[in-house]
């Protein structure tokens, strides 16, 4: 329900909200069909360096931010830096004109989040004069229609009272294997539309 806690969050007057995700290979993808920015953020020196990230993840990024770079770990920091950005310049370029930059930051230090906010802030200003912002919010409602179809259909599916008296033998018929899970779920569908039609 992440879609709907940003839109009640925006009713709420909030004209910034962050979504965090757990981390790489998690539901970044989702979260990038969700937000206007996606922001990366790197930690240098602790193993996951540029080959150690998905490829994919680095593409959808429109900033990266490389944390903690202070102290000992500020010399990692910066060949970190420099190794994203060089590798930023073999993708292509993005639909939305946009350069993604690679930033520094030390939030103990409180180092390089202004600099992090004015990125935000022209990519913003930028898109919104190419419209490319509306072009992808509009979008992100369309995708967000599909989603909640999906999701209203799965429900209706699941509280069906016969699907629910079928689905535990459906089950164990596929547990000893005298029926394929596609099998099981075409016939399962079937008991859903039948009652649909009563």
């Amino acid at each position: 329900m992440t879609k709907e806690s940003i839109t009640l969050c925006e009713a709420a007057g909030f004209d910034v909200i962050l979504v965090e995700t757990v981390g790489v290979g998690q539901s970044e993808t989702l979260v990038y069909s969700l937000t206007d920015f996606f922001l990366l953020l790197h930690l240098a020196g602790s193993g996951d360096e540029l080959q150690g990230i998905k490829r994919g993840i680095v593409e959808m990024a429109d900033g990266i931010v490389i944390n903690k770079a202070e102290d000992n770990n500020i010399q990692a920091a910066r060949f970190a830096k420099k190794e994203l950005e060089n590798a930023l310049h073999f993708y292509p370029p993005k639909e939305n004109q946009w350069k993604p930059e690679v930033h520094l930051c030390s939030a103990i230090q409180n180092q390089g989040i202004l600099e992090i906010w004015e990125m935000i802030s022209e990519f913003l200003t930028l898109t919104r004069k190419n419209g490319y912002f509306e072009a992808k919010r509009a979008e992100q409602n369309k995708e967000w229609l599909k989603k909640s179809i999906t999701n209203l259909l799965l429900q209706d599916f699941f509280a069906s009272i016969k699907v629910k008296s079928s689905i535990k033998k459906m089950e164990q018929s596929i547990a000893h294997q005298q029926i394929s899970p596609l099998d099981a779920a075409i016939q399962l569908i079937e008991l859903y539309r039948n009652k649909k039609e009563e």
